[in-house]
């Protein structure tokens, strides 16, 4: 017997059922590893040089660190198998944006970047079909 919504089975096993976890689930952190790669690939592609990948600040996290020209280059890799539930653009909400921007400010300041080294914040889409959309200055930073 299997419960359709919850990706779980449930097996008989004497006079109670037991919930068998783990059935179906798919790993999330290496299923992003595998379109964060692929964002990175699709930036050396286009002449960006990746500094750094999986950041991991106090303030969150930012997948990719890149450089093109003189510019600092934060961005955000979000991957939809499917446009069900939004766009991956859409993801990349306010609560986001402020984590990304007090992120990368932590990045300068451990760095010793002057206030005036340019940067920019960009999300790269990835979608199911393996379209990838690079959306440059996508936001300024929040405070």
């Amino acid at each position: 017997m299997s419960i359709p919504w919850s990706g779980f089975r449930v097996r008989f096993q004497k006079t109670e059922y037991k919930y068998i976890t783990g059935v179906g689930k798919v790993n999330k952190r290496k299923v992003g590893a595998e379109y964060e790669q692929l964002a990175s690939d699709y930036l050396v592609d286009h002449e960006y040089t990746v500094v750094e990948r999986n950041l991991t600040t106090p303030y969150g996290e930012i997948d990719i660190i890149a450089k093109k020209g003189g510019t600092w280059i934060f961005c955000e890799v979000k991957y939809r198998s499917s446009e069900c539930f939004g766009s991956p653009l859409n993801a990349v909400d306010i609560r986001k944006q402020k984590k990304i921007s007090r992120a990368a400010l932590y990045y300068y300041s451990r760095h010793g970047f002057v206030e005036e080294t340019p940067c920019r914040f960009d999300v790269i889409a990835v979608y199911g079909d393996g379209k990838i959309e690079h959306v440059e200055n996508a936001f300024l930073f929040q405070a």
